[in-house]
């Protein structure tokens, strides 16, 4: 498996909410989810409801797109990532990996009884402007 880069890595680590979008015929959608990244699988695992607008078109188109983003006043400092992935439904049952990675960074999901979700991420744009001005780092899956 082609590894992401340490820098986008790392990024992606210190932070827990990304925005996915979602994309059919002529429509599309956005939400922010909770996330927690699996480096060894290139992915990010997000539990939601099978009844949202954005699992429903996800399950027609699930090639999907999405962002994390420091959010900062200082343009020097800005960072964010913008991605691109194939959605799938993973197991959800209490002996499950999946959901047994979940609930150790997030414990209060326990009380919620949705569905958990991988992207699986095939392209990374990373804009980091404390490396100068406008620096992108790119990663691409070799699958």
């Amino acid at each position: 498996m082609n590894s992401i880069p340490k820098r986008i890595v790392k990024f992606i680590k210190k932070h827990h909410v990304f925005t996915l979008s979602t994309c059919i015929n002529q429509e599309s959608w956005c939400s922010h989810c909770f996330y927690v990244f699996l480096e060894d699988e290139n992915a990010l695992l997000f539990t939601s409801e099978a009844h949202t607008k954005h699992i429903k078109m996800a399950k027609q188109n699930p090639i999907v797109s999405g962002s994390i983003v420091l959010e900062t006043k200082f343009i020097g400092k800005l960072r964010g990532i913008q991605f691109e992935g194939e959605m799938e439904k993973v197991e959800n049952t209490d002996n499950s990996k999946y959901r047994k990675r979940y609930l150790l960074k997030f414990p209060f999901a326990i009380i919620v009884n949705t569905d958990l979700w991988l992207v699986k991420l095939s392209t990374i744009k990373m804009t980091d402007n404390r490396l100068g001005f406008g620096k992108k780092l790119f990663w691409k899956s070799n699958t």
